[in-house]
């Protein structure tokens, strides 16, 4: 898993296509149950809009963790996915578009939806501020006193942090690693200790 970019924070913007406005909000979500609270007051902010329309991707929009769309109404594949599109197209994980439309009376037509939802979320994508994430994995390590020094080494190395270090008959040390290194670094570790270090990992990532 290597370094992606997510939303840093909420931002908005307005465009028109013949006679119809389009008002797009983007958002930092971790969860669907995220994305579908903020969907659910636009709704009830914007009762008379022709349509809401959203998209969200959650993680690294390359492999994301989980990503849906909704045309609410407009021709199927006119709106959500286009602006689905946009958002893995630019990076911008962990994020849900929100598209509210007023019609304006004249139609657009299959392509001119596509365009301009596509559109309303580029521009707001413009506006937005990305930050860079590197997933992480937590892993503990046991070890014995004369070979704590060589872990806290490498943890310095491999760009880890050292979480909690705890005192026994062996030293316990829970250390955080870009996720990318681990697997190297854990090998490391029992080629230097001579194999009698013990590494484990934790069964989540942080992403």
């Amino acid at each position: 898993m290597s370094t992606y970019t997510i939303l840093a924070e909420a931002i908005e913007s307005t465009t028109e296509e013949k006679n119809s406005d389009f008002l797009t909000f983007l958002h930092p979500v971790t969860s669907r149950e995220e994305a579908m609270t903020h969907v659910d007051g636009y709704r009830k902010q914007y009762p008379d809009a022709s349509h809401v329309c959203w998209a969200y991707v959650i993680g690294n929009t390359r492999q994301p963790k989980t990503q849906a769309f909704s045309d609410d109404g407009e021709p199927s594949g006119t709106a959500g996915k286009p602006m689905l599109h946009v958002l893995t197209e630019r990076d911008v994980g962990n994020s849900l578009a929100v598209v509210v439309r007023y019609f304006g009376g004249v139609k657009l037509g299959a392509g001119g939806l596509v365009r301009a939802y596509s559109g309303a979320v580029s521009e707001a994508v413009n506006r937005a501020q990305l930050v860079q994430v590197t997933p992480s994995v937590q892993l503990n390590v046991m070890v014995d006193f004369a070979r704590e020094t060589k872990v806290r080494h490498l943890v310095n190395v491999y760009q880890g942090q050292i979480v909690d270090v705890a005192y026994a008959s062996e030293v316990s040390i829970d250390i955080s690693l870009p996720a990318a290194q681990a697997a190297q670094f854990a090998q490391q570790v029992t080629n230097e200790t001579a194999g009698e270090a013990v590494v484990q990992f934790e069964d989540k990532a942080n992403n």
